[in-house]
C-alpha cells in the first residue's frame, strides 16, 4: 500500500519538474501502453490530448501530426491497437532523437571554448 503511495507521488513529481518536451515522450510512453493493453477510452483520451495540444502556428508539421494521430485513431476504433502503437512508437522515437539533440547542444553551449584554456593558461 505505501509502495503504491510512493509511486504514484514519484510519478507527481517526475511530470510536474519535466520539460515540455519530456511531457510530450510521456504522453507517448502512455499512449503506446494503453495501445499494448489494448485500453481503447485511455488510448483515445491520450493520443486526442496529443493532437489537441498541437501548435498550429507551424502549419507543416502540425497538419502532418494531426494526420497521423487522426489515422492511429481510426486504427484503434478498428481496433488495430498493434499498427497504432507501431506508430506511435517511430512517433516517440523522434520526439527523444530531439530532445537528445537540444540537450546535447545546451552541454555544448555550457562549455567553454577551447580557446578559453589557452587564454587561461596564459594569463595566469
Amino acid at each position: 500500500m505505501y509502495q503504491a503511495a510512493y509511486h504514484k507521488q514519484y510519478q507527481q513529481q517526475d511530470v510536474m519538474s519535466a520539460s515540455p518536451l519530456r511531457l510530450v515522450i510521456m504522453t507517448y510512453d502512455l499512449a503506446i501502453r494503453a495501445c499494448e493493453q489494448q485500453d481503447f477510452a485511455k488510448a483515445v483520451k491520450t493520443i486526442s490530448a496529443l493532437r489537441d495540444t498541437l501548435d498550429l502556428n507551424y502549419p507543416e508539421v502540425s497538419t502532418g501530426l494531426f494526420r497521423l494521430y487522426q489515422w492511429c485513431l481510426d486504427c484503434i476504433r478498428k481496433g488495430d491497437y498493434a499498427t497504432a502503437s507501431s506508430t506511435l512508437g517511430e512517433l516517440r522515437g523522434a520526439w527523444v532523437a530531439t530532445e537528445q539533440t537540444i540537450t546535447a547542444r545546451q552541454v555544448s553551449m555550457t562549455k567553454p571554448p577551447a580557446y578559453a584554456t589557452s587564454f587561461g593558461n596564459i594569463l595566469t
